[in-house]
């Protein structure tokens, strides 16, 4: 398989998508931040001072998928149609599971917008709470599932 990222003379390229057809493209990512018992309880009550972590983190997800292509050279930039966060609160290890869903109609994938999404959102998160935690662990962000395009449904099978 060869890279489709590199001209004929070995250099970077933005890869021309003007043949492709524009399909509904939806791209599902998940991470985790693993926090200490004290921080994960803050978290959940609102005892944060800079305010409610989880909205911010939400918010900025947001922003994350949307500037994706600022950050990462070979992304397309992209009219996003949608773009949502969610947190699960897993209590037995004190850890926060973010899960990213990005939607776009287009001619390229959306899979580095919901990736960027949850990396940004766990950013996000440990430096709200990195006043109080500084051993914070951000960890296992990956493409859960994909759909759309020529290469159809993706789902990760292999479990972390």
């Amino acid at each position: 398989m060869s890279l489709t990222h590199m001209n004929e003379l070995g250099y970077a390229k933005m890869v021309s998508v003007e043949e492709k057809k524009d399909t509904l493209r939806i791209a599902r990512a998940i991470g985790e931040i693993v926090v200490s018992a004290e921080t994960f309880e803050r978290v959940k009550t609102g005892g944060i001072k800079k305010g409610d972590v989880l909205t911010v983190a939400q918010v900025a997800g947001i922003i994350g998928a949307k500037r994706t292509s600022d950050i990462i050279p070979m992304c397309h930039p992209l009219n996003l149609t949608g773009v949502d966060l969610k947190f699960n609160m897993m209590d037995e290890t004190n850890t926060i599971q973010i899960t990213a869903i990005a939607k776009v109609i287009g001619k390229t994938g959306v899979e580095m917008e919901a990736l960027t999404a949850v990396s940004v959102a766990a950013l996000t998160i440990y430096d709200m709470c990195k006043a109080i935690d500084k051993e914070m662990v951000i960890q296992n962000i990956y493409l859960a599932e994909k759909t759309g395009g020529k290469s159809g449904h993706y789902l990760r099978t292999k479990e972390n």
